[in-house]
């Protein structure tokens, strides 16, 4: 299986919240998680002046673009290429040109692998994120999301949670 690399995908301007969320629920539908890693939006902060009151917000980093992590195939093009509000790949032609690790570096999106010490079954606490201070077993980890699923208690029902590894510390 070849590695996965990072993409950009044009959609329609204003649509690319809209068009991560499609294809976050098209990964979950077609059981293409091992496939599609990660679909970002990346967004900036700012502070804007208005009415002489500066106040924080968040921009699109670059308007009617979306970031995509994936093993370019047959089925991960085509997923992508058909989701609704996409234009296309950025690239000549059809053909989907990854980001080079220099493109990457001014984004904040890491390339190093995080060395973790724990493993499925063990007890893990959130530290930080909506979750902080919540306790829980690990279900599953995916080492090339660097993320881990653990179950919480929500509404009285066991949920699964899918955390970065940098949010939790093993207890």
């Amino acid at each position: 299986m070849s590695e996965a690399k990072w993409y950009v995908v044009h959609t329609y301007s204003g649509y690319e919240n809209k068009v991560k969320a499609n294809i976050d629920k098209t990964i979950e539908n077609r059981h293409l998680e091992e496939q599609i890693l990660e679909v970002r939006v990346p967004m900036q902060d700012v502070v804007e002046l208005k009415n002489g009151v500066q106040k924080a917000a968040q921009k699109k980093m670059f308007p009617g673009y979306v970031l995509i992590h994936m093993i370019m195939n047959d089925d991960t093009w085509y997923v992508v290429r058909n989701t609704r509000g996409v234009t296309g790949f950025v690239g000549p032609g059809s053909k989907p040109v990854p980001l080079t690790e220099a493109e990457m570096a001014p984004l904040g999106i890491r390339r190093e692998d995080m060395v973790v010490d724990f493993a499925e079954g063990d007890m893990v606490q959130v530290i930080a994120g909506a979750w902080a201070d919540t306790v829980g077993a690990i279900q599953s980890m995916n080492m090339q999301k660097q993320s881990l699923t653990i179950n919480v208690e929500l509404f009285g029902r066991e949920t699964p949670v899918e955390i970065s590894f940098a949010e939790v510390k093993k207890l």
